[in-house]
C-alpha cells in the first residue's frame, strides 16, 4: 500500500467498522437479548464497543495521514488497528453467536490493538514537522 492510497483505504475500514458496529449494537440491544444468555450478550456488546472505539481511532489516523503527515509508523498503527479489530471483535461475535470456540484469536486481536496504540504513541514522539 502506498502513502497516497492509505488514507482512503483506512477511511474505508473506519466506515465499515462504524456502520457494522452500529448495526451490531442495535441487533444486540433489541433482537439478540431474546436469543442468547446475558453473559453472551455482554460478550457481544464488548465486541461492539471495541469495534466502534477503533473505528473512531482510525478516523483520527486518517485525519493525520490526510494532512500530509506521511508516516510509516502511522500506517503501521492503522494496519495493526484494522487487524486487531477484526480478530478481537470478530472472534467475540463468533463466540456469542455460534458454538465455535475461538481459542487464542481474541487475545491475539487484543494484543494487536494494544500494539497499535503503542505504535501510535511512538509516532507521536518520532514525527518531525516539515
Amino acid at each position: 500500500m502506498n502513502m497516497s492510497s492509505a488514507p482512503r483505504i483506512f477511511l474505508g475500514f473506519a466506515a465499515i467498522f462504524g456502520a457494522t458496529g452500529v448495526v451490531a449494537g442495535a441487533y444486540g440491544a433489541h433482537a439478540l437479548s431474546q436469543q442468547i444468555s446475558p453473559n453472551l450478550v455482554n460478550v457481544f456488546q464488548t465486541a461492539v464497543l471495541y469495534q466502534l472505539i477503533h473505528a473512531l481511532a482510525l478516523l483520527g489516523i486518517v485525519a493525520l495521514l490526510s494532512q500530509s503527515v506521511s508516516s510509516k509508523t502511522l500506517l503501521m498503527a492503522a494496519g495493526l488497528m484494522v487487524a486487531g479489530t477484526i480478530l478481537f471483535s470478530g472472534s467475540l461475535y463468533l463466540l456469542a453467536l455460534s458454538a465455535w470456540r475461538v481459542g487464542l484469536i481474541t487475545p491475539l486481536g487484543g494484543f494487536l490493538l494494544i500494539t497499535a496504540w503503542i505504535v501510535l504513541l511512538i509516532a507521536a514522539f518520532t514525527h518531525k514537522k516539515h
